[in-house]
């Protein structure tokens, strides 16, 4: 399956899912699939949360609490989670605020390590 297929599968799969970024800790985005009904901003999201994603990583680093694997952000619009894929990149699914959540961070977490192979 290619990436855009695996971001596709994620997005149809969770309900409320706006869009679904692979990103690079510099704001590139790498692959995306969004939904047609988003009247968000995804990739200025994609790149801002990129540098909190940034700063985290570096925070856990320094209190040596292990390797980040992933961090979700909620706001009265959106719910955003990010899981690292490795020393580059990251996925980061934007979804509403009432989206499913839980199936959010499943679906992510499923895919991430095919991506993740997709990449090697």
């Amino acid at each position: 399956m290619s990436m855009k297929d695996t971001l596709n599968t994620i997005l149809q799969g969770v309900d409320g899912a706006l869009a679904v970024i692979i990103m690079a800790y510099d704001g590139i985005p790498i692959e995306e699939s969004a939904a047609e009904q988003s009247d968000f901003d995804t990739q200025l999201l994609s790149v801002e949360y990129a540098t909190v994603l940034k700063e985290i990583k570096r925070a856990v680093d320094v209190i040596k609490a292990g390797e980040t694997e992933e961090v979700s952000i909620a706001t009265s619009q959106t719910r955003v989670v990010m899981r690292v894929l490795n020393a580059d990149l990251f996925i980061a699914l934007i979804m509403r605020r009432e989206g499913n959540f839980g199936k959010g961070r499943y679906l992510l977490k499923i895919k991430s390590y095919e991506l993740i192979q997709e990449l090697r």
